[in-house]
């Protein structure tokens, strides 16, 4: 059943139902761990443009995630009843699952700040290239104002 801001997550009424619940979040957590190591490598290694490829199926996993561990928590009463040691090993695998996302958040945000370091650098040098030189009042070169500055526009080409 596909969940989605107008309908609430569905109870759950045997044990079955739930072992079919909890298997069905262990799969999407190890499809979305999966993801999320590649994306991981993939940007420590420079490939940002196939990193990106992995978006989509990032957003996917994510959301499908998100809407499973939502119905967990509507039935939380009923698996810690019927099944505690499924609901345990769920538990487990998503504890190895905060390290590697904490993991990716930092190499994503390294990669974010590098990437931004170089652009305000690329913008700074041709700023300073397309001022005028000209001297001021004691004999030094001046800098151009900071208002002065021109942006800068990439393009993308995907």
């Amino acid at each position: 059943m596909q969940n989605n801001a107008t309908t609430s997550p569905s109870r759950i009424d045997s044990p079955i139902e739930g072992e079919r619940l909890i298997a069905q979040v262990a799969d999407v957590l190890t499809a979305l761990v999966g993801v999320i190591e590649e994306e991981t490598e993939l940007v420590r290694h420079g490939r940002l443009t196939q990193a990106a490829q992995l978006r989509a199926r990032k957003a996917d996993f994510a959301g499908r995630y998100y809407a499973a561990t939502e119905r967990l928590k509507v039935n939380r009463a009923f698996l810690k009843a019927h099944l505690p040691k499924h609901l345990n090993e769920l538990r487990l695998q998503h504890d190895l699952f905060r390290p590697l996302l904490q993991a990716n958040l930092t190499v994503l945000a390294t990669a974010h700040a590098v990437s931004e370091g170089i652009i305000r650098g690329v913008a700074g040098e041709l700023n300073r290239k397309s001022a005028p030189q000209t001297y001021g009042g004691s004999g030094r070169p001046t800098t151009p104002a900071p208002s002065a500055a021109r942006p800068v526009m990439l393009s993308r080409l995907t």
